[in-house]
């Protein structure tokens, strides 16, 4: 080293790379910097040389190093030397010693742990504070996303080298975005003491207490075989974190296959809660243990759902606006005021009297399925709690109507979108002959604020000062599907009302005429969506939206189109599909002005070639015009003006395979090549349904539907089997496989299990060929939908458990025509499946010849059907369905098996939350087929009985057709 010289103010310090010791990397030249020059470091150019010199000032180095000052002024040899060689990262000292010298470091998440730990090293006080600062103010930065194996790595170092509040951070932060950590696929690199932490954080800040079990879940599935989670009580420890009284039931349920304790006791505990929440809550008040029932609320949460929680009332939404650190008098005082029957103005005076908690960054919140929360003693304290909220989602809540509706959107002004989406009328889709009908009116006592008013008072009142004042109302999107509550006055109100609404959605509201369309629509100039599936849309309403409307002034694009001062022109989404009412030449009228869709649905609808080639549109992404008499060539023509299509369905189109008899030379082309052809040149397709005039003839035509993920073959396809086999082989993407009248074998079944690991949909209806048990081995664990409807009548009780094992993720199961199977198979498919919420079983031998008992193992149906399956329900089987069953909507029976020769119906209050029953009943008919040809499609249906509920009466209806079992 050299010696020491009269210039006391600077000394050279040579750099070296721990690395270049290591691989004996030493230059014969270094780079050289002098000190007054350390703002110019050029550090690129630094570290591509393995050891540098640089001139530094000794005071500096002194004044703000630990490390330094011991080195340089220390009884060490080298405090007296004016070379000095330092060995460390090179890219971290030079940071330090620019920030030594007095420039700005520009930390990032990719050198923060270098710095911080070069901090540490040189005990640099100022760039260790440095360091905290900007860490801190990273994980607080709202939309800072830090890359997780940063987080991660970060904890360690913290932990190890003992720095306080890396790891406090480094919690903090994952505890506040644990919704985004979640989705990451790096989340179970988590270590557990760091997720244990995050979860006990008060920050913690979720969608939902199901997302935080179903993480944890995942978590344990894929650290099974660690240390820190080899036993059961690591397990329970972390899963008892969850507060399993605000678990969906459905989920709650699921639970039971592989957490059988934890299940259990779940369900127990919502099953209890909704039975009788006071004597459950009130204890936990006075032991002061409410945490265990309260939502998960921080400042930062943005999003709240509840979807599925049967057992909510309005009692948890007050425990949100209750403060924890409220002293245990005041506490228990409000809680006892709330549960204890005073009118709705004392509850709000109270929830006023004291400090309430408000959570302003709430946006969305979602009680979907929460059949006991009711509007009128739950606004109050949705009020309270999210005076923000923009996002109101109701949906299959039949306690809530119409009148809801208006009084949410005076209460909350900021609402942006509402869905209240209810069960569609099992009459949509199909064309009965009505032998009866009666209507049972009730009356529910209703606690909302403004109760017992008529509509010619309050009502009638909001909407003349909304006609007064269109801005009285934000709301922008807008879903009452299936509500055949509401009627045109209903419309006059929404469309007086909601002057902004860009997105409405009607569908299956079967009460409101073309005349209460039309005028909705011309009364919401901003409409882009229209949902108006199975309604009676029609010529009034085709009128208003080919009508000149709209002023050029107001419109937020230019262009010189003459149909762009028309509705039509700018809508984006035209469901249509199931209008009756609508005729050709209005469909014509409309097709050629609708020029901007990326969405359209005319699936039964009378739309013709014309029409079609009419529609002069680029933009579509989705068309449907299934059950339709369009050609080959008429659809075709859009296809080759859309490339854009993704999602294109024509199953039942029989005049698509119908040809030109003097064209038989170009017939065959047109059939078989021509619309695979415009696909390979033009659409790069997600989603198809298939059916007459679809025939694929080589594995190469798979080609342009590589990228497929759901895929429907129906009647009239002819795909040949060695197609099938192959297609999951070419479009290995599939999620979703739907067959119908197809030729299938074990050889599909081996391609499915070989090439699509992320199959979620599989049905299989009247499907011949020689599939056997085999199938049933087949390991689908990704499967949450199979259907398998007169495809498996050799299937016994050992096949449906092996099936159970191997798809054991199945969440609705239909099964048809399996004549072996008996009472026994109630077990197996309740223990194998026990979160099932949809199972229709249909003519399978003798499986409820005993009754229906462990079925009710599966405590999350919402949608059963049970017809030919043995003559052993009992009578009072309906009503013991809607109370064992709390999510049951839909359920349908046939008098076949009634062993007392019927059913009993259920009262108003008995019906819990069903929204409808079918009861079916058969006759006996001679007819020439053999028997056992008649056994293979069951028993002749004489008529249907029906029974709808929704908010405002229970309508029974008898008509002479069966009705499809799902819609």
């Amino acid at each position: 080293m050299a010696s020491a010289t009269t210039d006391g103010d600077d000394v050279v310090l040579e750099l070296i790379d721990p690395s270049a010791v290591q691989n004996e990397l030493r230059p014969e030249t270094v780079t050289s910097n002098p000190t007054s020059g350390v703002e110019t470091w050029n550090i690129g150019l630094l570290l591509q040389s393995p050891s540098v010199k640089v001139r530094a000032n000794r005071n500096s180095l002194v004044e703000q190093s630990a490390y330094f000052r011991g080195l340089l002024c220390g009884s060490f040899s080298e405090s007296s030397l004016a070379h000095v060689s330092i060995q460390w990262n090179l890219e971290a000292l030079v940071h330090v010693l620019q920030f030594i010298h007095g420039f700005q470091l520009h930390i990032t998440s990719s050198n923060f742990l270098l710095i911080l730990e070069a901090a540490l090293y040189f005990g640099v006080e100022r760039l260790l504070l440095e360091c905290e600062s900007w860490f801190q103010r990273t994980t607080l930065a709202e939309g800072q996303q830090i890359p997780l194996d940063t987080v991660i790595e970060a904890w360690n170092f913290g932990l190890e080298q003992g720095v306080g509040f890396v790891p406090e951070l480094c919690k903090g932060y994952l505890a506040r975005n644990f919704a985004w950590v979640i989705s990451l696929s790096s989340f179970p690199d988590i270590p557990y003491d760091l997720l244990h932490s995050c979860i006990e954080h008060p920050l913690l800040t979720l969608d939902s207490e199901r997302h935080l079990c179903e993480a944890l879940l995942i978590w344990l599935s894929n650290n099974r075989r660690s240390s820190q989670c080899s036993s059961d009580d690591y397990k329970f420890d972390i899963l008892r974190k969850v507060r399993i009284s605000l678990l969906p039931l459905e989920f709650a349920a699921g639970l039971r296959r592989d957490f059988s304790q934890l299940g259990e006791e779940a369900i127990c505990t919502i099953l209890d809660l909704m039975k009788d929440s006071f004597s459950i809550i009130l204890p936990a008040l006075v032991d002061d243990k409410l945490d265990n029932f309260r939502i998960r609320l921080t400042e930062y949460s943005e999003k709240i759902s509840l979807a599925g929680c049967i057992h909510i009332t309005a009692l948890f939404l007050f425990l949100v606006v209750l403060p924890s650190d409220l002293n245990m008098t005041d506490k228990k005082r409000m809680v006892l005021s709330e549960l204890d029957n005073c009118t709705a103005n004392n509850r709000y005076v109270l929830g006023k009297s004291l400090m309430t908690m408000s959570y302003k960054s709430v946006r969305e919140m979602d009680i979907s399925k929460c059949p006991k929360l009711h509007f009128g003693s739950a606004v109050k304290w949705l009020l309270l709690a999210f005076p923000s909220l923009s996002i109101f989602r109701a949906s299959y809540c039949s306690q809530f109507n119409i009148e809801d509706l208006y009084c949410l959107l005076q209460k909350f002004p900021m609402i942006t979108e509402v869905d209240m989406t209810v069960d569609a009328s099992p009459f949509l889709r199909a064309k009965v002959s009505v032998v009866s009908a009666s209507i049972d009116k009730y009356r529910v006592a209703s606690n909302t604020p403004y109760a017992m008013l008529e509509e010619n008072s309050l009502l009638l009142n909001v909407a003349k000062a909304s006609l007064e004042n269109p801005a009285m109302s934000n709301i922008s999107k807008l879903t009452l599907e299936g509500r055949s509550d509401i009627n045109d006055l209903d419309l006059l109100k929404i469309s007086a009302l909601c002057g902004s609404l860009s997105y409405l959605n009607i569908k299956g509201c079967t009460m409101v005429t073309d005349t209460g369309i039309s005028k909705l629509i011309s009364k919401c100039l901003h409409i882009k969506s229209l949902i108006l599936s199975y309604t009676s849309f029609g010529k009034s309403s085709v009128g208003v939206l080919c009508s000149d409307l709209l002023l050029t002034s107001n419109l937020t694009e230019v262009t010189d189109h003459k149909y762009s001062c028309t509705m039509a022109f700018w809508l984006q989404q035209l469901h249509i599909d199931g209008c009756e009412g609508i005729d050709q030449n209005s469909i014509s009228q409309l097709m050629c002005r609708t020029y901007m869709l990326k969405i359209l649905m005319l699936r039964e609808t009378s739309v013709t070639d014309d029409a079609l080639y009419d529609f002069l549109g680029s933009f579509l992404e989705s068309l449907d015009v299934s059950e339709t008499m369009v050609s080959m060539q008429a659809l075709t023509s859009v296809v080759r003006r859309n490339p854009g299509i993704r999602c294109l369905k024509a199953t039942g189109c029989t005049k698509l395979n119908r040809h030109d008899k003097n064209d038989l030379a170009s017939a065959v082309t047109a059939n078989y090549k021509g619309y695979l052809f415009e696909l390979s040149q033009h659409c790069i397709l997600e989603e198809v349904a298939f059916g007459w005039g679809f025939s694929i003839l080589s594995v190469e035509e798979l080609v342009p539907l590589s990228r497929l993920r759901c895929i429907t073959i129906c009647l009239g396809a002819s795909p040949g089997h060695h197609v099938l086999c192959m297609l999951p082989k070419m479009c290995p993407l599939l999620e979703s496989v739907i067959l119908f009248f197809q030729v299938i074998s074990d050889s599909i079944f081996r391609s499915i299990q070989e090439s699509l690991k992320n199959l979620k949909v599989l049905q299989l209806c009247c499907c011949l060929g020689d599939l056997t048990s085999f199938a049933c081995k087949i390991s689908m664990p990704q499967l949450r939908i199979l259907r398998l409807e007169w495809v498996t009548p050799w299937m016994t009780n050992n096949d449906l458990a092996v099936l159970t094992k191997n798809c054991p993720n199945v969440i609705e199961f239909s099964l048809s025509g399996c004549k072996l199977l008996d009472s026994a198979s109630q077990e197996i498919i309740s223990n194998g499946w026990p979160g099932l919420t949809f199972i229709h079983l249909e003519e399978c031998g003798k499986i409820t010849l005993d009754g229906v008992s462990f079925l009710f193992n599966c405590t999350a149906i919402e949608d059963l059907l049970l017809r030919h399956n043995g003559k052993g329900i009992e009578r009072n089987f309906i009503y013991e369905a809607a109370s064992k069953l709390p999510l049951l909507r839909k359920l349908a029976l046939d008098l076949c098996d009634a062993c007392e020769g019927g059913f009993d119906s259920p009262s108003h209050a008995e019906r819990c939350f069903l929204s409808t029953v079918t009861i079916s009943r058969c006759k006996s008919q001679k007819c020439a087929f053999d028997s056992q040809t008649m056994e293979a499609f069951g028993s002749v249906h004489k008529e249907t009985i029906v029974i709808e509920w929704d908010g405002k009466e229970a309508r029974t209806t008898v008509v002479k057709e069966r009705l499809a079992g799902y819609l």
